[in-house]
């Protein structure tokens, strides 16, 4: 009987969900090589490979069975998605349209390193960014830039406002995915993108209130309030948002600072300074990549007061989400001044998940953990920190404590399905 690979579910599936992959008929106990590929949309290769062994009826579950070797070892089902490897240094796999699916290609070889043989039997797994449904609708709203993602079926529907970090543009991919889950998200760009500042050097709050009044005023956004998630850069300004700006009752931060930082941020007659930075503190570590954790100084010492953010001022919760092997800044350290700073005012203390080995880039499950890549601002190549095992199971409990947060305070629910992995 020819080897056939077995892929559940069979067709596309949304690249946030676990796919099962199997063998069946092979020999007992047959060695094979298991090889998964894929090109990003600028051509990017990125690829992956492991070694097995069948079991007595010449069949193989990567549910049951661990990996002998390759670009990873032990039980890891999803393996041979998290553990992509650019074929050029320091690339980072991230989606840029995410109306186009990736397309992974998986195949299965004969025996083991360092020359497997002959290919027994491929599949595609085709991963989605947009469920059947979903409805994505470019957003040019006064000064608004962005894209609003609607879930399938009818609203309204709880709303996010999402924001990544200090590389600018409009990055729509992890909204894509949280719309998949029953949230209207908005994915707003703040910087270099259309005709928006190329530089981030003039932030005003007055922009980021109206997108906050957009989402209110849409009639599929369920009132009266919304959530925001934001990483890194977008971190500190969610919290400025939260702490400035009403009808925000629910806030996420991924490895985000307690300071406003990089630039000043106006909101009217206001002006919070960035926290003091010295790039002579830049290391760089023996492959060349440089560290930026050591040029932050101490929110807390007396010149850092004015850009402390108060977010005791917030009207809602916050899920700190860290990374503790952050290369970037200290995410534990900031997450924890928030929650002392919250309880000296008699606030609510926030919920702070630390994630071992794990470093700056947290995206959504699968994605293959970013330890280092080229900034798309300084054109440098910056060094995040986090092990790639690791770093992968976070992603996937990250992905879900997020959506847990989100519709406890916005929804009033109290679980979500969770992940087969």
């Amino acid at each position: 009987m020819a080897a056939t690979l077995i892929l559940e579910p069979a067709g596309p599936c949304c690249w946030d969900e676990p796919v099962r992959i199997a063998v069946r008929g092979l020999a007992p106990e047959q060695r094979v090589t298991l090889r998964t590929s894929l090109h990003d949309e600028k051509g990017a290769l990125f690829r992956a490979h492991a070694r097995y062994r069948a079991n007595a009826r010449g069949e193989l579950d990567l549910e049951r069975a661990p990996a002998l070797g390759g670009s990873f070892a032990g039980l890891e089902p999803m393996g041979l998605l998290w553990a992509l490897e650019p074929e050029k240094p320091l690339v980072r796999l991230v989606k840029r349209d995410v109306r186009t699916p990736f397309a992974v290609e998986l195949e299965v070889l004969d025996g083991h390193d360092p020359e497997p043989g002959r290919l027994l039997c491929r599949a595609e797994n085709q991963r989605d960014f947009l469920q059947p449904g979903m409805r994505r609708e470019p957003v040019r709203a006064g000064r608004v830039r962005a894209a609003l993602f609607l879930p399938p079926g009818k609203g309204p529907f709880p709303g996010v406002i999402d924001l990544f970090g200090s590389g600018g543009g409009l990055c729509e991919y992890r909204a894509s995915l949280l719309a998949g889950h029953g949230f209207a998200v908005l994915a707003l760009a703040y910087f270099r993108f259309e005709d928006l500042p190329e530089d981030l050097n003039d932030v005003r709050l007055e922009y980021f209130e109206e997108a906050v009044d957009f989402m209110l005023q849409h009639p599929e956004v369920k009132g009266p309030s919304i959530g925001l998630l934001g990483f890194s850069k977008g971190g500190d300004l969610c919290l400025s948002m939260a702490s400035f700006l009403k009808g925000i009752t629910a806030t996420v931060l991924i490895n985000a600072c307690v300071a406003n930082t990089v630039t000043p941020l106006r909101y009217k007659d206001m002006i919070i300074p960035k926290l003091v930075d010295d790039l002579g503190k830049v290391k760089i570590t023996k492959s060349g990549f440089l560290t930026f954790m050591d040029t932050w100084s101490n929110p807390l010492e007396e010149r850092n007061h004015q850009s402390l953010i108060p977010l005791e001022k917030a009207k809602g919760p916050f899920l700190f989400i860290v990374g503790m092997d952050d290369q970037n800044w200290k995410s534990e350290f900031y997450a924890q001044i928030a929650s002392e700073r919250l309880q000296a005012h008699g606030k609510e203390r926030p919920q702070i998940i630390c994630y071992p080995e794990t470093g700056h880039c947290i995206d959504p499950p699968y994605f293959p953990p970013s330890r280092a890549s080229v900034h798309a601002v300084l054109g440098e190549a910056i060094f995040y920190g986090g092990e790639p095992k690791a770093h992968s199971k976070a992603q996937v409990d990250a992905w879900q404590q997020i959506q847990t947060f989100f519709h406890k305070h916005l929804n009033g629910k109290k679980c979500v399905k969770h992940s087969k992995i």
